[in-house]
């Protein structure tokens, strides 16, 4: 029987901090295009509210170094390059609501009364225990395949054992994936897998070198692009099985942002960083939980792309993030930039998937 139930959300008592008369938020126009007023105010990933003609109001998407907008009367979070000339800012340093504007951390409790501790955890290490993380993952990822939107942030490691593409695969075909982000270097292993069978030339079990193997990903970026698109090249028969297989196939959205080192790539892969940014977002704002593995610079920026929380059908509820990776220093460096809701794992990506695979669908069947 399913044990996990969503942390109750506490909103603020403005009445009891002594802000039901706090002075509106003030608002300045944007000189130009990028720019913002003196004393702008940076948004956090906690929740915020801005009182706006009497009222306090919060601001539903929210995250980390952004800036609040009010277009139509309503709370707009927007990236600095994205702000334009004459759009209302909100100014002022203070989060305490002196200003008009409140920032509410410690805002979730759990069915106990007490305050949600998924939010705060120390720095954690190889030995560290993980049982119960898994177990509270099974459960959560349970939750969130009938109530939520579960997205997964992948570098290449995960295309690169047989085992752990399986078990992804069987992770999409038993609905708990909502969505991918990745690199070209990920969708690239793993249609190279698909198509030939090996990983940068390396048979995907046997870790055996093929001669002229080193042609095997550029040539499946060949090919790909070639027939014009990842769906084309799975429709077209010659990936048999694999992560992006599976994806095109149960209609997974995938955002891949490029690098300035990639081959190719592949065609959907975002060349320009910007864009590639925009897309991202757009998956985040429906997740409602979100795996990120053993990848720093994409992880990285998920972070910085996500809230805490998220405001469902009305409700207030946590937004849950997982950093998967081997290094120490790769789960560390996310919590370092601000994102303190965290939880990481440091472990094998490829072994980290396949235990998710066996807690959560032990019985799925390749179809």
């Amino acid at each position: 029987m399913m044990s996990f139930s969503l942390p109750r959300y506490q909103a603020p008592d403005f009445a009891a901090l002594g802000l039901e008369q706090a002075p509106d938020v003030k608002l300045v126009p944007a000189e130009r295009d990028g720019v913002m007023p003196p004393n702008y105010h940076a948004t956090t990933l906690f929740p915020e509210y801005y009182h706006l003609n009497g009222k306090w109001v919060l601001a539903e998407e929210t995250r980390m170094d952004c800036v609040a907008v009010v277009r139509d009367g309503a709370v707009a979070i927007v990236e600095f390059r994205n702000v334009k000339a004459g759009d209302l800012v909100a100014v002022g340093r203070t989060e305490d609501g002196s200003e008009g504007i409140y920032v509410h951390p410690n805002c979730f409790t759990s069915e106990m009364g007490e305050q949600e501790a998924f939010a705060f955890r120390t720095g954690r290490s190889r030995e560290t225990a993980y049982s119960i993380d898994y177990d509270g993952l099974y459960d959560l990822l349970r939750y969130e395949r009938e109530h939520g939107n579960i997205l997964w942030v992948m570098g290449p490691a995960c295309a690169f054992d047989a085992d752990s593409r399986a078990a992804f695969a069987a992770l999409v075909r038993g609905g708990f994936v909502d969505g991918l982000m990745a690199g070209n270097a990920l969708a690239t292993h793993d249609l190279e897998a698909g198509y030939l069978g090996t990983a940068l030339g390396q048979d995907i079990y046997t870790q055996k070198s093929y001669p002229n193997g080193h042609y095997n990903h550029i040539d499946t970026i060949n090919e790909v692009r070639r027939l014009g698109s990842i769906p084309a090249f799975v429709h077209s028969g010659a990936v048999k099985d694999g992560i992006m297989y599976e994806c095109v196939r149960h209609d997974v959205p995938f955002v891949l942002v490029g690098s300035v080192r990639d081959d190719g790539p592949l065609p959907e892969v975002y060349g320009d960083v910007y864009q590639g940014q925009d897309a991202m977002r757009a998956l985040v704002r429906k997740a409602t939980t979100i795996i990120c593995m053993a990848s720093t610079l994409h992880t990285v920026a998920t972070g910085n792309m996500t809230p805490t929380f998220r405001v469902v059908d009305g409700q207030v509820r946590p937004l849950y993030f997982y950093s998967v990776d081997i290094s120490e220093f790769a789960v560390n460096k996310l919590r370092d930039r601000g994102s303190l809701s965290v939880k990481t794992i440091v472990t094998n990506v490829q072994d980290f998937v396949v235990n998710v695979r066996k807690g959560v669908c032990p019985e799925e069947k390749k179809i």
